[in-house]
């Protein structure tokens, strides 16, 4: 019996106990929630000089100092009529125009020699104004440039200069062996306009004789550099093509 009336007052006590602590959290958070509210709806009860120092802007720094006056230097202009050298135009008409006479030149003085401005006691047939003058009024010598002996042309330039041509002749032994093709040679052409050495370049070895032997006869006009006619170097190419013979 002691046993069960211990067990029936224990589960009594626990559920008064949690009643009251659910309670009494209850009532706690209508408190706080009462105490939130109450600012919301009561607006005016709230202090508004505090309010309006939260809400206004506060004021702009205050503008800077003004700088100190700046020194102002006067610069007295002299006026001329003279600028870079040349008369200025004048703004107005002067009430009095003022006439330079300038100073006569001295007559010529004649020499020993009878030139007029020279030096008394001067060699006869000397300068006027002395050696110095002598070397400004005298003509600036310009030096010839040389002319080289022999010049190196292109082949399009010596071919404007040929005045006779002679047609190699096609070699047989070549002909019957469908041989053809250009043959280019160095040629060396003097100041009368002939051929003075030929030199094979390229070329078939049945085909370069027969062109040899026929461009020795070429002649060509003189080249004349700086009025002077001069050797010239270029080369020759001469195409066998067996249609054309």
């Amino acid at each position: 019996m002691f046993e069960d009336s211990l067990i029936e007052s224990g589960g009594k006590l626990r559920t008064k106990r949690g009643m009251t602590t659910t309670l009494s959290f209850v009532f706690q958070i209508a408190l706080v929630g009462i105490l939130v509210l109450i600012p919301l709806l009561f607006t005016e009860a709230l202090p508004k000089t505090q309010l309006m120092t939260f809400l206004v802007a506060p004021p702009p720094p205050p503008p800077p100092p003004p700088p100190p006056a700046a020194v102002m230097k006067v610069v007295k202009q002299v006026q001329t009529d003279i600028v870079n050298g040349q008369l200025r135009t004048p703004t107005k008409i002067p009430e009095k125009v003022q006439m330079i006479k300038e100073d006569e030149a001295p007559p010529p003085v004649m020499s020993a020699s009878g030139v007029v401005g020279g030096v008394p006691g001067g060699v006869p047939g000397g300068q006027m104004g002395g050696v110095i003058g002598g070397i400004i009024s005298s003509t600036p010598v310009v030096p010839k440039v040389a002319t080289p002996q022999r010049v190196r042309v292109s082949q399009g330039v010596t071919q404007g200069l040929l005045l006779r041509k002679i047609q190699p002749a096609y070699p047989p032994l070549a002909r019957q062996a469908r041989i053809q093709g250009p043959v280019v040679l160095q040629a060396e052409i003097g100041k009368d306009g002939s051929i003075q050495n030929l030199r094979l370049i390229s070329g078939h070895p049945m085909l370069a004789p027969a062109a040899i032997e026929a461009i020795k006869q070429w002649k060509y006009k003189p080249y004349i550099l700086n009025g002077e006619p001069v050797e010239v170097e270029t080369t020759i190419t001469f195409n066998f093509t067996l249609s054309g013979g």
